[in-house]
């Protein structure tokens, strides 16, 4: 099983909708629905996760499960109660993002020091959601070390998540390399069969893929900034199971890249829209030779009429 990781102001539905156009992607969690003191509108839920407009489906077809961030047990069941009336394929709980505005603010990586809170939250969502609701979380290794790692997964296990997303590094490594995939297996061991575990952290390529799946013992992956360099890795790392499926080439990129476009260009003010196909063709220049020669071409292009022209009748 592959999934598609959130990646907040990057991996959001448009992009979502366009990977999982590519293929090769089983589910896909959403970016953080941040939760603080009040019930939030269903139209916040669906701003974010706009599939659950949509069956909880992108336009391919890939179930996605919202993700909720917050350290209230009782707002975040509320909250989990008010998003499962809207059908979601799932819903996920955040305990691994880094970010130091959202740590600061109790959510998050921090509570990896807070095992008991954890289960507080876990045991509350699972409560306030229908028993066939699926619930997962996605944690890191710990906050600034490993010393809780096994403690917090058990805390989550315990209290009805049935599936764990371990990305193999601690708030403290950041996304510095490397990616520590044997310490998931550790976690893998003590839950036991009944818990899914996928591991999660540096899988830019297949042998990545490979040497990930080896080292945690898991036969499901995350992937996140590597799918975002690399659309076609997806389908690349299914070769693995003999599949035989290849990546994606430059021009077959072409299109779905015009495609992301024209969903920025109705979703995101002006001003903003450059910069999001820039911040992808950053991304992509790892993998693509031809995203670098593009992003020198484009990158000092702020006003969107003149990008596309500079873009797309090139790429064409």
């Amino acid at each position: 099983m592959i999934l598609l990781a959130p990646m907040e102001g990057l991996l959001d539905h448009m992009l979502r909708d366009v990977l999982t156009r590519v293929g090769g992607i089983d589910r896909c969690v959403s970016e953080f629905i941040r939760i603080t003191d009040m019930l939030l509108p269903r139209r916040v839920f669906t701003r974010i996760v706009p599939e659950l407009l949509q069956g909880g489906r992108t336009p391919a077809g890939v179930p996605v499960r919202a993700q909720l961030l917050g350290s209230d047990p009782i707002c975040m069941a509320e909250n989990a109660a008010r998003l499962a009336e809207l059908n979601p394929a799932g819903i996920d709980l955040n305990f691994g993002c880094p970010a130091k505005c959202v740590n600061r603010h109790r959510g998050g990586a921090v509570l990896l020091d807070e095992p008991e809170l954890i289960a507080e939250i876990v045991g509350a969502v699972r409560r306030a959601i229908p028993a066939d609701m699926p619930l997962s979380a996605k944690m890191r290794l710990g906050f600034m070390d490993q010393s809780r790692t096994l403690e917090c997964a058990l805390a989550m296990a315990g209290s009805g998540a049935e599936e764990l997303v371990i990305h193999a590094r601690t708030k403290a490594d950041g996304y510095k390399p490397p990616a520590y995939w044997d310490r998931i297996a550790h976690v893998r061991e003590a839950l036991g069969p009944s818990v899914g575990v996928v591991a999660n952290g540096e899988v830019w390529t297949v042998e990545d893929a490979r040497r990930c799946l080896q080292e945690s013992g898991c036969d499901a992956l995350m992937l996140g900034r590597g799918m975002v360099a690399n659309p076609g890795l997806a389908l690349a790392v299914r070769g693995l199971t003999g599949g035989g499926a290849q990546g994606l080439d430059w021009p077959a990129l072409q299109p779905l890249m015009l495609q992301f476009w024209r969903e920025v260009q109705a979703h995101v003010q002006p001003k903003h829209q450059a910069g999001r196909l820039k911040q992808w063709l950053h991304y992509l220049r790892r993998h693509y030779p031809e995203a670098g020669e593009a992003y020198q071409r484009v990158r000092t292009i702020n006003a969107p009429a003149e990008l596309e022209r500079a873009y797309f009748a090139q790429a064409a």
